[in-house]
């Protein structure tokens, strides 16, 4: 069965504690856990030693499975940070970007040889690293995402296929998933209004209220027989409680109807 889980960078005005509960409210059957520095924090890095407890702690409290992380830094001292705490927490995945610049080579070269090592060191601790196109990185498209994939092919290094920085590539993601998903082990989910470069305003982010086909995207989720972790991922400013809560909770009700027409919830 596929897993839906939020972000809980969409609640970054609330401890982790209030975030998991809120998540649980709305629906969720788990909940990424934002460690990115400079944006939402839920588990510093720096201090996992005694900030993981806490989050374990109120992950069973709330009655939600931790499904990944998201650190999107790509530094190694951090990321060993990351596998360290996503061991002790039981996270299987830890989200990162490509880094990079969009059509530069070079970058490219670099970008990959950084996965390569990175992977092999999440490997030590039994994570799988998912990494996603992303708009202006050296990653961004099907096309790179492939070439990526042809050239990492270590089992802990997966792809975290994000929809919306497909659409914003000028693709279609329901076609383009078909292609990716042998190696896909964590979904980044968002709608989008657009061409982008940013996914809109944090309730247009809301699944059902931008342009992307959603169902069909979902469709070929469950024709390919993905069973890994679907995460609702909204970014922009904070939120208010009531706002952020509306997000989640519609985003839940449009993901959990789909699959449930899909005969997969």
């Amino acid at each position: 069965m596929i897993k839906l889980g939020i972000n809980t960078v969409l609640y970054k005005a609330f401890d982790v504690k209030t975030a998991l509960k809120a998540i649980k409210l709305a629906g969720y059957d788990g909940a990424e856990i934002s460690a990115i520095q400079g944006m939402c924090e839920h588990l510093v890095l720096d201090a996992w030693e005694t900030q993981a407890p806490l989050v374990k702690a109120a992950a069973r409290e709330a009655q939600v499975e931790l499904l990944s992380m998201e650190v999107a830094s790509l530094d190694e001292q951090r990321l060993t940070k990351a596998f360290e705490a996503a061991q002790y927490l039981g996270i299987p995945v830890v989200n990162v970007g490509p880094g990079g610049k969009s059509g530069d080579e070079e970058s490219f070269d670099v970008c990959i040889e950084t996965l390569k090592a990175r992977s092999a060191l999440a490997a030590k601790y039994g994570v799988k690293l998912c990494c996603k196109a992303h708009v202006g990185a050296a990653i961004y498209s099907t096309p790179t995402t492939l070439k990526a994939m042809e050239l990492i092919k270590d089992e802990s290094f997966g792809i975290d296929m994000d929809p919306s920085h497909i659409h914003r590539a000028g693709e279609k993601p329901e076609d383009a998933l078909a292609s990716v998903v042998s190696r896909m082990g964590h979904v980044h989910i968002r709608d989008c209004k657009g061409p982008g470069p940013a996914p809109g305003a944090p309730q247009d982010q809301a699944c059902g209220r931008g342009e992307i086909n959603l169902y069909g995207y979902f469709k070929a989720l469950v024709d390919a027989g993905y069973d890994g972790p679907v995460c609702l991922e909204v970014i922009g400013p904070e939120q208010t409680m009531q706002k952020a809560q509306s997000i989640a909770a519609e985003s839940y009700g449009y993901m959990n109807a789909i699959l449930k027409i899909l005969g997969a919830r």
